[in-house]
């Protein structure tokens, strides 16, 4: 009866990846559990792809996950895109050109780099936590040059939360901005900035259809707001102990916190 789910998706930071930076022995147990039961388990996260090699390698997934908050679908195996979702590029154009008038840092992602124009307090962040490097570059240069999957905002006080308000009320319709946080810096927010046809729930759809597996068997798990769509889509929707309160009033079961393996507790209620 446990197998009635075929799909495992599961976010990472804040719920698999702790305050240490790290994934529990028994998140890390159930997960290969669930993978000899014949379940499939994707990741789900606003990450890219070289943020999220390591967790993937530590779990053994290298199969097809959800990564830039749901703007790509990539079959790591195969090294092939099951589905993209860019920003446009007149808007891009003027996002930079609003974020240089309004002094609004701001980062754009490449599927394999992302890209800066001036070194900050954030760069060390991405290299020391999430093994990213960045690439110093004229904005002005990579736009049409490069196909950039997302934009990220950086807050950790009230001025830069006050400025990327600004920033994603101006491009109201025109970008949609998600917010995410790690256990590891709790003081941070990592606002993910995309398509506004893009969400983890419409990614979700897209992972389902490529695997043949109806949205009824899928089990989601996750803690952020940007998880309530992909919640939303699940057959099973999970919200971790320590999940914002809007995930947890849409979820069927509430799990413990990440600190407590709650994944493994969820898995193990479920699945195995």
């Amino acid at each position: 009866m446990k197998l009635k789910y075929e799909l495992l998706v599961v976010d990472i930071d804040g719920t698999l990846v702790n305050a240490r930076g790290g994934i529990s022995e028994a998140d890390k147990t159930a997960i290969a559990g669930a993978q000899a039961a014949g379940v499939k388990v994707a990741l789900s996260t606003g990450r890219v792809i070289e943020a999220s090699r390591g967790v993937i390698a530590e779990l053994g997934l290298n199969g097809v996950h959800i990564f830039f908050d749901g703007a790509l679908v990539y079959d790591l195996s195969r090294r092939e895109t099951v589905h993209m979702q860019p920003i446009n590029s007149a808007t891009l154009q003027s996002g930079v050109a609003f974020a240089r008038a309004n002094d609004v840092y701001l980062e754009l992602y490449a599927i394999d780099r992302y890209f800066v124009e001036e070194i900050t307090w954030a760069d060390k962040i991405h290299r020391e936590f999430f093994g990213l490097r960045s690439t110093l570059a004229d904005f002005d240069d990579i736009i049409g040059q490069q196909t950039i999957i997302k934009c990220e905002l950086m807050v950790h006080n009230d001025l830069e939360e006050a400025k990327a308000r600004l920033f994603m009320e101006h491009f109201n319709g025109r970008l949609h901005g998600s917010e995410a946080r790690t256990p590891a810096y709790p003081e941070m927010k990592f606002i993910n900035v995309v398509d506004p046809g893009v969400s983890k729930g419409a990614a979700l759809d897209r992972l389902a259809e490529h695997f043949g597996i109806g949205l009824d068997r899928v089990m989601a798990i996750g803690d952020g707001t940007n998880d309530l769509p992909l919640l939303a889509r699940a057959g099973l929707k999970v919200a971790m102990g320590n999940a914002r309160d809007e995930l947890k009033a849409v979820a069927d079961h509430i799990t413990l916190g990440v600190e407590e393996s709650g994944v493994a507790a969820a898995i193990e209620r479920y699945l195995i």
